[in-house]
């Protein structure tokens, strides 16, 4: 008997963390008679024992070995097919054969373990010096019922490992995103604020139609990767576990916070039209700039994903006890597929030909709507769509 070698103490810890074994093989030995019980497991070149009830000190524990060319088990992982002897001295295949001999063994039952994807994975078996009444339909069936057990319990605990590895995976992948993402957002400031102040620079100065056009787009697209940049770092920090923060104050205003936002984007989409009621009565307690960036996003949004020839509609007004913003435009109704992940990062729904982003603005509108202790809701019906943003106007 030799020791079991590192490559296989994964199948002995499976086997022995399947809290029946050890009733089993004391049912086996109970029932039989036989003194030795053990789960193998059998390979071309080793039999390993993974777990063992030993009442007639045959000197096997987990993770014993024995060689597999002296072992019945070795031949019954090339037929797959059990061996059930009751007298070894009276049958007539066994009676000379090497392992009953070597061992000192005279009863001796084993059921083959096969896997959910049919492979071998060892045998379920016992023995005894002494005979025993082991060929009948009740002891072979319940021999082989234990089998299937087992192998259900180890495919179970198969699968659980490459849940838990892929799990691993797809956190660690997660994690260096993110934290790639935080680090490329702030690189990308500088150069981008750079190329916004030179737009604005530009627009300053007497051009011709054509260089202010250009100039124009530079300032545009410029606004956009800014917008776009604050949603990628807000992201990274949520989920790197700092989340949104915020500066709130008692009495923000924001009525001119939400007309800066309006007259922003109405710079970037001169060619649409934006209804706004703001009836702001009531201090509301909240971070203005959080405010502005959530309202930014979902203006934005409406915007890119409404129809050309029809206006948005912003509401904002005091109601009891909360402040409320909605913006709605009109579209076709969002599918509710799309509506269960539509706050979910990288969600970005139905994309026209032309639209792009990277579905992280919604996402960032809810957190800072859960920030504030409020709720971010959309509807979608009649063809139209409406996000509605709830904050508390004061906190205790």
């Amino acid at each position: 008997m030799v020791d079991i070698e590192t490559d296989f103490t994964a199948d002995v810890e499976a086997v022995s963390s399947i809290d029946a074994v050890p009733s089993i093989l004391e049912v086996i030995c109970r029932s039989t008679g036989m003194g030795f019980a053990a789960v193998a497991r059998v390979t071309p070149e080793r039999w390993i024992a993974c777990a063992v009830r030993d009442e007639i000190q045959f000197g096997l524990k987990p993770g014993g070995e024995l060689k597999v060319e002296t072992t019945i088990c070795h031949e019954i992982r090339q037929n797959h097919q059990a061996v059930v002897i009751d007298h070894v001295a009276e049958d007539g295949l066994y009676a000379h054969h090497h392992t009953p001999a070597m061992y000192g063994i005279q009863s001796y039952i084993s059921i083959p373990i096969m896997l959910k994807d049919g492979s071998f994975f060892g045998t379920l078996c016992a023995i005894d010096p002494r005979p025993a009444r082991l060929n009948n339909p009740e002891t072979i069936g319940m021999f082989k019922l234990f089998a299937e057990l087992i192998a259900f319990h180890l495919n179970a605990i198969e699968r659980l490992a490459i849940s838990e590895s892929k799990l691993q995976e797809e956190l660690k992948t997660a994690e260096l995103r993110e934290q790639f993402i935080a680090i490329l957002g702030h690189d990308l400031r500088n150069p981008l604020g750079a190329v916004s102040n030179v737009a604005q620079l530009l627009l300053r100065m007497p051009l011709d139609e054509r260089t202010k056009r250009l100039a124009t787009i530079v300032q545009d697209s410029s606004y956009r990767m800014k917008e776009m940049i604050e949603n990628i770092l807000d992201f990274a920090s949520g989920r790197l576990g700092g989340g949104i923060t915020l500066a709130r104050k008692n009495d923000e205003p924001l009525l001119d916070t939400l007309s800066q936002v309006l007259t922003e984007l109405k710079l970037i989409w001169p060619d649409r039209v934006i209804n706004a009621q703001l009836n702001i009565t009531q201090p509301v307690n909240c971070d203005r700039r959080r405010i502005a960036q959530l309202f930014s996003n979902l203006l934005s949004n409406a915007l890119t994903h409404g129809e050309k020839d029809t206006p948005v509609d912003v509401k904002a007004f005091n109601a009891e006890n909360e402040f409320v913003l909605s913006v709605s435009n009109s579209a076709k109704q969002i599918s509710d597929e799309i509506m269960e992940r539509l706050f979910q990062p990288f969600s970005r729904g139905d994309i026209k030909p032309g639209q792009k982003g990277l579905g992280l603005g919604l996402y960032i509108a809810s957190e800072i709507a859960n920030a504030h202790g409020g709720t971010l809701t959309v509807s979608s019906a009649n063809n139209k769509v409406c996000f509605t943003l709830q904050i508390p106007t004061t906190i205790s």
